[in-house]
């Protein structure tokens, strides 16, 4: 539609870079005045790439700084308001919730205050930092995803900042407070990478994602763009990032740990925790997809509830690399499997189309390093994640071990998108008896297979988890092997009931007399 417009205005000279280096011009006195500067150039790229299908950048027709500048110093109200003074946690907390409106009324407004203080405050006590809070600070945007809404905040104590999110739910009594998240580790969790983004009504981005940053300071500027729904300008960040650190680091790109796809070539860079997935010509040997299916399949994923399960991925395209940064092995690689995904040079290559992600640490790798007690855990997760995927409506198709990765909060997540489909499109039978014992040796099926029909009880054939390990999945998820689970689940989404799945742990949550 842009382009369009842009042509009908500009006609045959639409392409003319000396245009658009004087629109660029243009725009940019007009677009600093902006609350949303920075989203403003980055449409601008936008468009300017769609026309010239841009490799690399082009400092003449793209604004290639927005991400190292800062706005132009403006007097403005901050976005948060400030609490000072109040002569207890649960004052301020109940001070804090009314200054809120909704439509629905709390159900018990002190009494949830109460309850939320007294979280706290323990959690103050507990960590041995000083009981009193001198003052809070508390955005007054409301963030809202799937059935709750989400105050973000912070509060200090002595010299220490803390996250203060209260995590809100609308129940037949009214609105109640049902978790309180204090530390950078849940407040980070619940802005994961692998959670579907906010919906913020937000007047100057900027601000907001300084404010989250001060509350998450290991997560990257374009992962708190991207987390409050403006993932186009976060894909400029996180390019950005990419650029100063290849600036600052002498490390080469090389094929990443795991077993090898056979759909993705993957590769990343060891002090750089993302990987960049490049689909291959051809599929290995017996996958039987397409390119343009498992383009499909990402933008699936895009749309969808990631559940806390799905990791995020970010599309791009023309991705112009030294030729240098690239492993012998990796390039032997790609030019084997994936050139038609390349264009080389003798000083560069450029990568016609990646999805880019975080990295995390293979499933099978990750049981691999860890003590019992670790792998025992994570072994649960392992289950709860294919469970958290079944509640809204996603079958990952192929769960293998390897198609797993854990997080450095030690969550199990899905990255391997090529067979993963919509739950309600399965067909989940139980295995037919065999009728003689020739069927019974048969390596083939002597039955008719339709191509949706998936056999839970075949899951067992395909865990690669052996004695304790495998003991702990049978314990917790024995079920998944029943085609009685997986009816139960469609049947709970066919009739549009909802279930829960918290972005936050159980202890969080208020505990209420």
């Amino acid at each position: 539609m842009i382009q369009r417009f842009s042509h009908s205005r500009l006609g045959n000279r639409i392409d003319d870079k000396e245009i658009w280096m004087h629109a660029k011009a243009v725009y940019s006195g007009l677009s600093g005045v902006l609350d949303v500067w920075e989203l403003a150039e980055t449409f601008f790229n936008s468009i300017t790439r769609r026309i010239f299908a841009t490799v690399g950048v082009d400092p003449r027709i793209e604004f290639v700084d927005t991400c190292s500048r800062s706005r132009p110093f403006q007097m403005s109200p901050p976005p948060y308001r400030t609490y000072r003074g109040a002569q207890s946690t649960a004052i301020l907390m109940e001070t804090i919730l009314g200054d809120y409106q909704y439509q629905t009324a709390y159900e018990d407004r002190q009494r949830d205050a109460r309850v939320a203080a007294e979280k706290i405050d323990m959690h103050l006590k507990t960590s041995g930092y000083s009981p009193d809070i001198e003052r809070a600070e508390m955005l007054t945007c409301v963030f809202y995803r799937g059935r709750r809404a989400y105050l973000v905040g912070r509060f200090f104590s002595g010299a220490d900042l803390f996250p203060l999110v209260l995590a809100l739910l609308n129940t037949h009594g009214g609105i109640v407070v049902d978790a309180v998240l204090s530390s950078e580790n849940d407040v980070s969790i619940l802005f994961s990478f692998t959670r579907s983004y906010f919906h913020v009504d937000v007047k100057r981005p900027n601000e907001i994602v300084s404010f989250l940053k001060s509350i998450m300071p290991r997560k990257r500027i374009a992962e708190l763009y991207i987390s409050i729904g403006y993932n186009k300008h976060g894909k400029s960040e996180l390019y950005c990032d990419l650029l100063q650190h290849l600036n600052r680091s002498d490390q080469k790109f090389e094929i990443a740990a795991g077993k090898r796809g056979m759909v993705m070539e993957v590769f990343t860079m060891p002090d750089y925790d993302l990987v960049f997935k490049v689909i291959k010509d051809r599929f290995t040997y017996p996958k039987n997809t397409t390119r343009d299916v498992v383009m499909a399949k990402y933008h699936l994923v895009f749309k969808h509830d990631r559940a806390g399960r799905l990791v995020d991925a970010q599309e791009f395209e023309h991705l112009k690399f030294s030729r240098n940064r690239f492993s012998d092995e990796l390039l032997d690689s790609l030019l084997r499997i994936a050139a038609r995904n390349l264009i080389i040079n003798a000083d560069h290559i450029v990568v016609r189309h990646a999805y880019v992600e975080r990295r995390v640490t293979p499933l099978d790798i990750y049981l691999g390093q860890v003590d019992e007690a670790e792998a025992r855990k994570v072994v649960k997760d392992f289950g709860d994640a294919i469970k958290n995927l079944a509640a809204t409506n996603i079958f990952p198709g192929d769960m293998l071990l390897k198609n797993f990765g854990v997080t450095r909060h030690g969550r199990v997540v899905f990255y391997d998108y090529d067979e993963l489909c919509l739950l309600s499109g399965c067909n989940f039978r139980k295995m037919p008896r065999t009728r003689s014992y020739e069927e019974e040796l048969s390596a083939e099926p002597w039955f008719a297979v339709g191509e949706n029909d998936v056999f839970p009880e075949e899951f067992r054939n395909f865990l690669e988890l052996q004695g304790t390990l495998r003991e702990v999945f049978m314990e917790h998820h024995e079920d998944l092997f029943e085609v009685d689970f997986w009816h139960r689940i469609q049947s709970q989404i066919d009739a549009g009931t909802p279930i829960d799945i918290f972005p936050y742990e159980q202890s969080k949550r208020l505990t209420r007399s």
